[in-house]
C-alpha cells in the first residue's frame, strides 16, 4: 500500500509495506520472528514501514512480493519514499522484531529465523547506505509498532515487556 489520507493510521500486514508522510501513523502488529524496518527522512517527514517475513528469497517459493524479504523491501521503501520527495542520503532506519518465539523447541544449534531476519535487515540497510539509529530486536517476545511520521518516533508495544519509544 502506498500513500493514503494524510490524517490516518495505515495498517501494514505481514509481508507488506506502506509509505506516508506528516501526520500519518504506520502500524504493524504481531511481530514475532518477523522484522519491521522503519525508514525516515526527518526533513521531509516521509517514512516507510515494511513487515518482512523471511531473511532471503531462497527460503520461499513465491518471490514476487518485495515486502517479504529485507533486501527487496529496503530498495522498495527507498524508491517509494524518494518518489514522495525524501532524500535517500538523509534516511535513517529503526528495526523492531526478530524474536525467537519458540527457542525452547529448536534443536541444539537449530536455525533461529528471528536472528536471521535481523541480520538480513541490517545487511540490506548497509548495502543501501542507510544507518540504523535504534532497534528493539531479539529476545523471546512479540511486538507491535506504531511509527509516527510527524516526528519519526517508533512506539514499540509488547504485552510481555511493556512499551518503549525508539
Amino acid at each position: 500500500m502506498i500513500d493514503a489520507d494524510p490524517t490516518t493510521e495505515i495498517r501494514v500486514k505481514v509481508a507488506d509495506y506502506a509509505v506516508g508522510r506528516d501526520e500519518q501513523t504506520l502500524i504493524t502488529i504481531g511481530l514475532g520472528s518477523c522484522v519491521a524496518i522503519a525508514l525516515y527522512d526527518p526533513r521531509t517527514r516521509i517514512g516507510g514501514l515494511a513487515h518482512t517475513l523471511l531473511p532471503s528469497e531462497s527460503m520461499a517459493r513465491d518471490r514476487s512480493n518485495p515486502a517479504k524479504f529485507p533486501a527487496s523491501a529496503v530498495v522498495t521503501l527507498l524508491a517509494e519514499m524518494t518518489r514522495l520527495g525524501a532524500d535517500a542520503r538523509r534516511v535513517r532506519a529503526k528495526l523492531v522484531g526478530g524474536a525467537s518465539m519458540f527457542a525452547n523447541l529448536l534443536p541444539a544449534g537449530g536455525i533461529n529465523i528471528g536472528d536471521r531476519n535481523v541480520a538480513a535487515a541490517r545487511q540490506a540497510l548497509e548495502a543501501n547506505r542507510v544507518p540504523v539509529v535504534a532497534e528493539d530486536v531479539g529476545s523471546d517476545h512479540g511486538r507491535s509498532v506504531h511509527f509516527h511520521l510527524d516526528d519519526g518516533r517508533v512506539e514499540v508495544r509488547s504485552l510481555k515487556k511493556g512499551n518503549r519509544v525508539l
